[in-house]
C-alpha cells in the first residue's frame, strides 16, 4: 500500500500509519508467542484512545505468522499476585478503552489468539480469521474469572451453551466455529488475511466519515452496559489474582512451561 509511514511504538509493538489514514498495530514480540507485556497494553490503548484526535480512521490489530498472541505474559501475572493486584492495570485500562474507540477496529487472527487474544476480537468491528486461528479463554483454568465483558457479550453471540464450553470449560474452537458463531466475519488464509484487514480497513475509513460515526455509535448502543460488566469483572479478576487458586495455576504453568 502506497504512503506506509512508520510511527513509534515499543519494541513489541510497531504502529505503521497507511494512506486514507488506516493504522497498522503489529505485535511482534515473537519468541515469547506475543505474550502481552503492560508496556504493549499502554502503547496499543494510546492508538485507540488517540486515534479520533490524530485523525485514525481505521485500526488493524494483527500479530504474525502462526499467532496472533497467546494473551498475557504469565511473569507479569505472577508478580501483579505476589505485589498485590489492584483492578487498574495497563490490561484493564486497555480492555476499558476497547469500549469506547471512536473509529472502527478490525482484527486479523492468525494463529494463537489465547485470552485477550479472544476477548479483544469481540470488540472488533470486523474480524478475520486463517485457518491455523486457535481461539481459547483459558480464564477459569487459571483460578480467574472472564474479561472484557466477555462474561456479557459471549453468551449473547454463541448461546449459554456453548459460552459455557468456552468460558468453564476453556474449550478451544478453531476459524470455522468463529464464523459460524460470528466472532470473524470470514476465514482467509494466512498468506492474504493482512491484506484482507487492510482493504476493509481502508474500505470503511473512504467512507463519508460523519455518517460512518453516527452509524457505528448507533450500533454500539449500550456500551454503559459493557463497561459496567467489565468493572465487575475486572473487581473480581483482581480479587482473585491475589488468591491461593490463581499461583497455584501460574506455578503449575510455569512448572510445565
Amino acid at each position: 500500500m502506497d504512503g506506509i509511514t512508520p510511527q513509534a511504538g515499543t519494541d513489541h509493538v510497531t504502529i505503521t500509519r497507511h494512506d486514507k489514514g488506516v493504522v497498522l498495530v503489529r505485535m511482534n514480540r515473537f519468541d515469547k508467542k506475543n505474550a502481552l507485556t503492560g508496556a504493549m497494553y499502554d502503547t496499543m490503548r494510546g492508538v485507540i484512545e488517540n486515534a479520533a484526535a490524530e485523525g485514525t480512521r481505521a485500526v488493524v490489530f494483527a500479530g504474525g505468522p502462526g499467532v496472533f498472541t497467546s494473551g498475557n505474559d504469565i511473569a507479569d501475572f505472577m508478580q501483579r499476585s505476589a505485589g498485590g493486584a489492584s483492578a487498574g492495570s495497563p490490561a484493564g485500562d486497555f480492555i476499558r478503552a476497547l469500549a469506547t474507540v471512536e473509529v472502527p477496529m478490525i482484527a486479523a487472527v492468525d494463529g494463537l489468539a489465547i485470552g485477550i487474544g479472544t476477548t479483544m476480537v469481540l470488540h472488533m468491528d470486523l474480524a478475520y480469521a486463517s485457518p491455523a486461528a486457535m481461539f481459547r479463554m483459558p480464564f477459569v483454568d487459571l483460578g480467574l474469572v472472564p474479561e472484557a465483558a466477555s462474561s456479557l457479550l459471549l453468551p449473547r453471540l454463541a448461546g449459554m451453551k456453548k459460552a459455557t464450553e468456552y468460558l468453564m470449560l476453556a474449550e478451544p474452537f478453531g476459524a470455522n466455529e468463529a464464523a459460524e458463531m460470528g466472532l470473524v466475519n470470514a476465514v482467509v488464509s494466512s498468506e492474504e488475511i493482512e491484506a484482507k484487514a487492510m482493504a476493509m480497513a481502508t474500505k470503511l475509513a473512504s467512507k463519508p466519515p460523519i455518517a460512518l460515526a453516527h452509524s457505528r455509535r448507533l450500533m454500539r448502543k449500550g456500551a454503559e452496559e459493557i463497561r459496567a460488566r467489565m468493572e465487575e469483572e475486572g473487581a473480581l479478576f483482581a480479587e482473585l489474582l491475589k488468591g491461593d487458586e490463581a499461583k497455584q495455576a501460574f506455578m503449575a504453568f510455569m512448572t510445565r512451561k
